[in-house]
């Protein structure tokens, strides 16, 4: 873990996620990429009239006032930062600072969403979910004590959530981390019964690493929806962390199909972090 990035926009809840970063970079002794993209339009950016590049550059330098000022953290001395402004506020664009600085994951806050503003706006969490090839870690309050003693990881236990398991193991080893692997079986087209799921999980693990000492590791929970029931397992076993594998639907597929670990990463009041199939 040699790089993070944390997108901002000065709120409170890009602090809660800056904090947070600045705990796992101490730990790691990991370099915090900062990111605030401003929302200016092409006619801003390429027009040649003096008003607008004016009017450009007056955004910028005040971004840059903006970054000295939230960067002047007592939690950050001692730590490598590096503050980046983009011109677009185009969230897939943010998966491509994390290529290009080659981070290991990112590190957002959100206040969540809720109602039809969640359906039919979604919110910047949910896009950077959506767009991101690494892990996201969602942070929603102040991460004073911020320790990830104990951590679900929900799976359908399908071949393709395999690599993101690994990836998940990989982390929560790396934290110090114990994992919870919760199975969720609801009322719908997707019951199995008991033996079903043995069978399926016991496969999953042999694919996986082969380490079927995990199996003791595993929670069956059956709930009304999936979201409902990750998020009760969380509770009962007293997690501190929610994890998730996420298809990163775009278009009209997620429109149709929602996406689960979106609607994790909105509702829930503990960090959530989702990994990319």
């Amino acid at each position: 873990m040699k790089k993070i990035i944390i997108p901002v926009d000065f709120s409170e809840y890009s602090e809660y996620a800056l904090e947070a970063a600045a705990n796992l970079g101490r730990k790691f002794g990991a370099e915090l990429i900062v990111v605030h993209m401003l929302e200016l339009s092409n006619a801003v950016l390429s027009s040649g009239g003096r008003t607008l590049r004016d009017e450009a550059v007056f955004y910028l330098k005040l971004a840059e006032q903006k970054f000295e000022k939230f960067l002047d953290k007592p939690y950050l001395e001692g730590l490598k930062i590096t503050p980046v402004v983009k011109h677009f506020k185009v969230w897939s664009e943010l998966n491509e600072i994390a290529k290009e600085h080659e981070a290991s994951f990112i590190v957002m806050g959100s206040q969540g969403t809720s109602g039809l503003k969640g359906v039919l706006v979604g919110s910047n969490t949910e896009k950077v979910v959506r767009h991101s090839d690494i892990p996201v870690l969602v942070i929603k309050h102040n991460p004073i004590l911020l320790e990830f003693e104990n951590g679900v990881f929900a799976s359908d236990f399908s071949e393709a959530a395999i690599e993101p398991y690994l990836k998940a193991k990989q982390t929560f080893d790396s934290m110090g981390t114990n994992m919870h692997l919760v199975y969720v079986n609801t009322p719908d087209g997707n019951f199995r019964s008991s033996s079903e799921i043995d069978k399926r999980v016991a496969e999953f693990l042999k694919k996986g690493d082969g380490d079927l000492k995990n199996l003791n590791k595993v929670r069956v929970v059956s709930d009304y929806t999936i979201e409902k029931g990750i998020l009760n397992c969380a509770n009962v076993t007293g997690a501190d962390l929610i994890a998730v594998a996420t298809h990163g639907r775009k278009g009209l597929s997620h429109f149709f199909e929602g996406s689960i670990s979106e609607d994790i990463a909105n509702h829930s009041t503990l960090p959530v972090m989702t990994f990319k199939i």
